[in-house]
């Protein structure tokens, strides 16, 4: 039996064993993280919104009053090609003279499963993901936030209680960062759950949530009463799903996996490609102009982070053809993967999640029966699953994206044909090495 409580994300065991019950916790254990993880998730999504805003008011200036100004639109492809441009020269400016060069390589970044960088990369960290999310980038700021908020809450904690495990901070800011991205402790709740593994002598797995979701909760209830986020996007609900609701779903689904899977096949080969090239002032510039091109051939939707592109997609299901809402995935994946491979510092949930919503609208416009909630929800449980490898947390987003409880329940089925597509496959991260993880 440990000597002291076991906190956070925990890892596999050098050998099996026969299980053993959980051990209680006494109160006295769970008491005293409460004030720390408030702390950490009111922090953690104060961060998460202050930048988010400085990337807004950023964006709102390079995209609407400058292009205003100078009489020229906003969105013309010389426009989106001159200010992705610069992006990557700003950003590679960061990355080479930055303390820490802005972080470790993005392409090897999840969720929170790395160790806390030095709290120095911090500003260069965050001044490139505002970049990138001001200059129409195709990644969201999950990874880069979580990073940062690892990198602060275990500083500081370490410093406020030296002899908490740094597994505790990890999984404090983790969790606080999930929640006040997605708005509830849900989520973080999730994807704590799917990492943790047990051992003989650990703790109860709520007990081992408790510290990390009272930070997420924080987290989210900051966020929530600061920004009022939300992610339905409005399509018409599903209330009595049919056998042609739970057909669609089971052929949409795995059908927007391997559409992912092609991004993720091909990303350590584009990464080893930009890799090849000498300097960051070279490769990210190189991988803003790709964006650019990129962005001038599938229009502004295919630019940013893809969350708000989501919602004016989702307004008018029937706006536009098979072929159009193709077009928009098409493009977008190939500028994930493109952001994700040059050195952006940026997360892929978000992106993916409008990948597919245009892949689940696609189905939509060629068969018109497909009820297009039906088909966004399908479309984001597969393509994230391809991308992220995280069962819950790819059926919590398409089922709150959609707003439907009538959904999950086919969200549920869809998964397991969509699962045994990715499973065993290459994730769309890698190692130091540059291999894929498994």
């Amino acid at each position: 039996m440990p000597d002291s409580p076991t906190y956070g994300v925990l890892v596999a065991p050098d050998a099996p064993s026969a299980p053993s019950p959980p051990l209680p916790t006494p109160v006295r254990v769970l008491l005293p993280q409460i004030v720390p993880a408030l702390l950490i998730g009111v922090g953690a999504s104060l961060l998460l919104l202050g930048v988010s805003e400085i990337a807004e008011l950023f964006k709102d200036v390079l995209w609407e009053t400058l292009p205003d100004t100078l009489g020229i639109g906003g969105f013309s492809s010389l426009w989106m090609i001159t200010i992705l441009t610069a992006t990557g020269v700003a950003v590679g400016l960061v990355v080479w003279k930055a303390p820490g060069h802005a972080g470790p390589d993005p392409a090897t970044m999840g969720l929170g499963d790395e160790a806390p960088v030095s709290p120095v990369v911090v500003p260069g960290l965050l001044v490139a993901a505002a970049l990138g999310l001001a200059g129409g980038v195709s990644l969201g700021p999950e990874n880069p936030i979580i990073a940062a908020n690892i990198a602060l809450a275990y500083w500081l904690g370490s410093r406020a209680q030296p002899v908490a495990p740094a597994a505790l901070w990890v999984s404090l800011a983790s969790a606080a960062t999930i929640g006040a991205l997605f708005g509830t402790p849900v989520a973080a709740a999730l994807v704590i759950s799917e990492a943790l593994t047990r051992r003989p002598g650990d703790r109860s797995l709520w007990d081992r949530l408790f510290a990390p979701l009272v930070a997420a909760g924080a987290g989210a209830t900051t966020t929530a009463l600061i920004a009022h986020p939300t992610f339905d996007i409005s399509l018409p609900p599903v209330t009595y799903p049919g056998w042609a609701d739970l057909l669609a779903s089971l052929v949409i689904a795995p059908a927007a996996a391997l559409f992912g899977l092609v991004a993720v096949y091909a990303f350590p080969f584009v990464h080893a490609a930009f890799r090849r090239l000498p300097h960051p002032m070279v490769m990210l510039p190189l991988g803003g102009l790709t964006l650019g091109l990129l962005g001038a051939l599938g229009g502004h939707l295919t630019l940013f982070k893809g969350l708000d592109e989501v919602k004016e997609i989702a307004a008018d299901p029937d706006g536009r053809g098979a072929g159009a809402f193709a077009a928009l995935a098409a493009v977008k994946l190939a500028a994930l993967l493109v952001a994700a491979s040059c050195g952006f510092r940026g997360g892929r949930i978000f992106p993916a999640v409008f990948i597919g919503a245009a892949f689940g609208l696609c189905a939509h416009a060629l068969v018109p029966a497909v009820h297009p909630a039906v088909g966004v929800a399908s479309g984001v449980l597969g393509l994230l699953l391809a991308i992220t490898r995280q069962g819950w947390i790819s059926l919590f987003t398409a089922a709150v994206l959609v707003a439907s409880p009538a959904v999950l329940a086919l969200l549920c089925i869809a998964s397991l044909p969509a699962w045994l597509i990715v499973t065993g496959r290459p994730q769309m991260q890698l190692d130091t090495s540059g291999a894929p993880l498994r």
